[in-house]
This record gives structure tokens, sequence and C-alpha cells, in this order.
């Protein structure tokens, strides 16, 4: 089975992080059973000096070069994804998609509306490459601009609403569509290390909700027990 992980800053991680992508890659080892691969045309972590995705500082230097594959950017939103999903996936062959995406559209680039249609248009896509591709869908999680931005706070609020309208309208049979929670008791003041990236705990959290899904859903893996 081919995961491939898709994300903004969250996922791609900047230089010195473990990230999420490889605490799920740890929990996969220790608990899929057989044979996976984690796929995706890039490796890189965001290099804050260097303005750009450069590194391959990762904080774990045993963290394996085949098992670093994502399609993730710093300052990427689904704006952004919707037109690399097909390619990405066609060529790497995914079979389940691990998508946390959102929150930067809304912050920069597109009102709750045009990024709920840039989701469908991200699904639409990927199922043209890979048609029976499963997806797991992140909402965003509201960050630190959250609790002092009420119209900010609002479209977050009203995303995550057309988020769940897009899974429940879209997902089949063929090629499910599964929206995640909210990671229990994730807490950006205690999560995060500047109210909205992960930090070691929160990338922990966030792999636990994409593996609670896979577990539960389609019985992918096992419980998430974080690795020591």
């Amino acid at each position: 089975m081919r995961f491939m992980f898709v994300g903004d800053s969250m996922t791609i991680g900047r230089a010195g992080d473990y990230t999420w992508r490889y605490r799920m890659w740890q929990h996969l080892g220790a608990s899929f059973g057989g044979p996976f691969k984690i796929v995706g045309p890039r490796h890189e972590l965001y290099d804050t000096f260097a303005d750009a995705p450069t590194s391959h500082e990762y904080a774990d230097p045993g963290f394996p070069q085949d098992a670093r594959g994502h399609l993730a950017g710093w300052g990427e939103g689904w704006q952004h994804m919707a037109p690399l999903v097909g390619p990405a996936a066609g060529a790497a062959k995914a079979d389940v998609l691990l998508v946390s995406l959102g929150l930067i559209d809304l912050g920069f680039y597109t009102a709750a509306d045009e990024t709920a249609a840039n989701v469908r248009r991200f699904i639409a896509a990927a199922r043209e490459a890979r048609p029976g591709i499963r997806m797991v869908l992140l909402p965003v999680i509201p960050n630190v601009r959250a609790e002092s931005d009420e119209p900010f706070a609002a479209e977050v609020a009203r995303f995550n609403e057309l988020l769940a309208k897009a899974v429940a309208d879209l997902s089949t049979p063929a090629s499910p569509v599964l929206l995640a929670a909210r990671p229990a008791s994730y807490d950006i003041h205690r999560d995060t290390y500047d109210g909205t990236h992960p930090n070691a705990s929160g990338e922990h959290r966030l792999a636990g909700e994409f593996a609670a899904v896979l577990h539960q859903a389609w019985g992918i893996g096992g419980p998430y027990r974080p690795a020591r």
C-alpha cells in the first residue's frame, strides 16, 4: 500500500523537525503488518534561513530517504495542490492520501467557499489519476490568529462545515473520502511552537488522528502508540 502525505507548512516541517510524517512512518512500520511505501515527489524540509524547501536536516537522520516522500509546501494550500495532486498521485501510484490543508488558504488566499471549491477540484483530480484512491482529510485547526480575529475564526468554522459537506457529497464506495476529527486535546499553546506549527507533541497528535481513522474505518494499522 502506497501512502502520500499532502499538506502545507504543518506537513512539510522545517529544518530540525521530526514532522508528523515521520511519526506516521514509525506507526505504520510498527502496526501495518504488511508491505507499505511512503511516496511523493518531494523529500525536503523548509529551511527558514534560505526561505526555501532545501533542507534535509530531519531531527532523526535515520529517517530513510525513501520514506521522506511527500507533496507538501510551506505557504501552499488547496489551490496550489489541486493541479499538482493528479500528476503526483499518478506518478507515485498512490493508494491513500493523508491530507492536511486549508489554514494557509483561509489566511492568505481564498475565503471559505472558494477554498471548498478547491477541495472538490483536488478530489476530482486525484480520482482522475487514480480512480480507486482513498483519502483522509483533516479539518483546519484554528491557530493563534483565530483567538483575536473573529472574522478569520468564522471563516475557519465555515470552511470546516463546507469540508464536511464535500466529504459527504463526494465519498464513494470505490474511492472513499473520510473526514478526520480535530485531534483530541490538541492545544495550540502546548502542541505548537508558535501557535500554528506542531511541536513534538503536536506531531504525535496529528499522526494519531490519521492513524485512528485508518484503523477504525479501513482496518489499516492499529491504534496509535507513540514510539519512544
